[in-house]
């Protein structure tokens, strides 16, 4: 009988990550996990100087802290400029900046669904646009949009919050396909309940959520599977739920 061999996991030192929202909760989580993976990081949040305080322990000559805003347009362009000019490279892109909203089906706030439809789907399409010239040259790049299981399934009240959640897996499906040829994976990670500040007034206590660490142990082994492995959807649930 042949022996197959088991894929190769890709060598991730001197790889290097962006990581929108980094500066707290999940994205910082994932910051820390790829940086024990050997990644050097390309750090995006709105408040610079907690991002800083928040990963001091991290070696300045792998970290590039860089203001990202999800709700300004010209933001992504320069991160990505500046992540090349510091690195020579992007290998992966990880969208988990993100904002809820809530309001009634039947009392739309246009402000609500604008601001969370221009942070939770037009931001990620931006860094993505930004960086696929690099992404691209690798020929094994990675994308991984923090989405939410709101975006397959409906549960919440928010009717806003499913509806920018449902437009990011189009987003990440979307992205799948059309760059497949060229050796990027595109992965869609959908947290249930998950210990962090937008879930604050869940019943659930803290220690009974997902917590942030889970997920970023999630990243690190999707963004390292080789081109043949490529996975398109992880829920992710701290409970059973019988539609998924």
């Amino acid at each position: 009988m042949t022996e197959v061999k088991r894929p190769a996991r890709l060598d991730t030192c001197g790889r290097v990550a962006m990581i929108s929202g980094a500066n707290r909760g999940i994205g910082l989580a994932i910051a820390r996990r790829l940086y024990e993976d050997g990644y050097d990081l390309s750090l995006g949040a709105r408040d610079t100087e907690a991002l800083a305080a928040a990963t001091a322990e991290m070696a300045d000559s792998r970290v590039l802290r860089h203001a990202f805003d999800a709700t300004r347009r010209e933001d992504a362009g320069p991160w990505a400029e500046a992540t090349v000019a510091r690195f020579g490279r992007i290998d992966a892109v990880i969208n988990n900046a993100g904002i809820s909203g809530r309001f009634a089906f039947d009392a739309l706030d246009e402000d609500v669904l604008d601001r969370m439809w221009e942070v939770n789907v037009k931001a990620p399409y931006r860094v993505i646009l930004a960086a696929l010239p690099y992404l691209r040259a690798g020929g094994e790049g990675r994308i991984v949009n923090l989405v939410s299981l709101a975006g397959i399934r409906q549960l919440t009240s928010s009717a806003a919050y499913t509806i920018s959640k449902f437009a990011a897996m189009g987003l990440t499906h979307s992205a799948r396909h059309y760059l497949f040829e060229d050796g990027i994976r595109v992965t869609a990670i959908c947290p249930g309940d998950t210990n962090t500040d937008m879930t604050v007034h869940s019943p659930r206590a803290n220690e009974e959520k997902t917590q942030p660490e889970d997920l970023a142990e999630i990243v690190s082994h999707v963004i390292a599977l080789p081109n043949t492995a490529s996975v398109a959807t992880v829920p992710v649930n701290c409970i059973a739920e019988a539609f998924l």
